[in-house]
């Protein structure tokens, strides 16, 4: 930020879901759920750069007064140097260290400033203006580090003014969960080709009237927005036959589900109302291994039905066959239901890898975002090493 203590723009404020500022100079290099790391390139700074601030909230309810252990630590060429933050009091977010300029160095200093609101005063105070709505104030507190860089006078940048908004949208802040998640399961760099199932058999209508279809693909797009290769998720849905509908990328999420589930008329009629897994499958192996193969990443399939499973000779050779390549298939449970072949995947003989997993959740809704995502990613992990093992992935 310059020497007004502004940053010029939200693309300055680097975190979790923007690791880096335009340039490159300053970037969010790691993070696990106890830790983040920044790298700054401080010969690459701008002359206009007066400081960079470093600040975290909290993730949850409590103050800093509740956390032990909270510390920064900075190299400097050949420096390392060590704050202890152990005098917080009710504050929700807080200033740790500044790192400013002083002629032609770069000093650091102890700051220890806190806000008791969270993410938004902190912002405010450093020229960022947090959009106001309930659902992102109420939840932007998640965001586990934030950092601050240069600003450019209005008359040469082609940023937006100060007091720009950062609209930390639903997908942002479920991102925050996808990746400590990621971090647990020790996966947390992992990339991936990421692809959601829908379902849309008859018996599912009241899911889609609610509403819960369109939460359950939110929560499936924000892994792929953390973890694809191009940030896009890859949509089916199915009955007596499939439709793939258009990838779709984080920015794009509001009312997918409508568009094409109630929007066309004809779309469900299309499908019809019965269940035919293995032709959306078939499809989607299909899609992975002769339209478009790359088996140098993994293809993470989320896969939901609420049951009423009835070819569970032909899905079990299709999950057979596709063992063999880069698939790994998560299907998910919505509702008590009779599931049939879904529920013996742990004793399906005959593949190279085990490459699937069954779950069943009786209210989707009812369930955390990172109990599910948790849940999601239990054995993946032990799929990509057995899959990496018989040389299924090659890179």
């Amino acid at each position: 930020m310059g020497a007004n203590g502004k940053v010029a723009s939200d693309d300055y404020f680097v975190f979790y879901n923007q690791p880096s500022d335009p340039h490159g100079h300053v970037k969010l290099s790691s993070t696990t759920a106890r830790s983040a790391t920044f790298t700054i390139r401080l010969d690459k700074l701008s002359s206009a750069v007066a400081k960079c601030v470093f600040a975290a909230t909290l993730d949850g309810p409590g103050t800093f007064a509740d956390v032990s252990g909270c510390s920064v630590t900075a190299r400097i060429g050949g420096q390392t140097v060590v704050y202890e933050i152990k005098e917080a009091t009710r504050e929700t977010s807080l200033v740790f260290v500044e790192l400013y300029r002083y002629q032609s160095q770069f000093k650091l200093r102890a700051v220890g400033r806190g806000f008791n609101g969270g993410l938004k005063p902190l912002a405010e105070a450093h020229g960022v203006d947090v959009a106001d709505d309930d659902n992102i104030s109420q939840t932007a507190q998640q965001i586990a580090a934030a950092a601050s860089a240069p600003v450019k006078s209005p008359a040469s940048s082609s940023q937006s003014a100060p007091g720009s908004r950062i609209n930390l949208s639903k997908i942002d802040l479920l991102k925050k969960e996808v990746r400590v998640s990621l971090e647990k399961k020790g996966i947390g760099s992992q990339k991936a080709r990421v692809a959601v199932v829908f379902d849309a058999s008859g018996s599912m209508y009241h899911l889609y009237d609610e509403g819960t279809i369109q939460r359950a693909f939110e929560r499936v797009l924000a892994v792929a927005a953390s973890m694809d290769d191009d940030g896009e998720l890859d949509v089916w849905f199915f009955a007596d036959e499939s439709a793939r509908t258009p990838s779709v990328r984080a920015d794009q999420f509001e009312g997918y589900v409508d568009r094409y589930y109630f929007s066309d008329e004809d779309f469900q009629d299309e499908l019809g109302y019965g269940n035919n897994e293995p032709d959306v499958m078939k499809d989607i192996i299909r899609k992975y291994t002769v339209e478009s193969p790359d088996d140098r990443l993994p293809v993470f399939i989320v896969f939901f039905s609420d049951g009423g499973v009835y070819y569970s000779d032909r899905i079990a050779k299709l999950i057979i066959q596709s063992s063999k390549y880069n698939l790994f298939w998560q299907f998910v449970g919505l509702g008590e239901a009779d599931y049939g072949i879904l529920e013996e995947f742990d004793t399906l003989s005959g593949r190279v890898v085990d490459n699937c997993n069954f779950f069943a959740l009786d209210d989707l809704d009812e369930v955390s975002d990172r109990e599910l995502y948790d849940r999601l990613f239990n054995e993946f992990p032990s799929w990509l090493r057995a899959a990496r093992s018989k040389g299924i992935l090659k890179g």
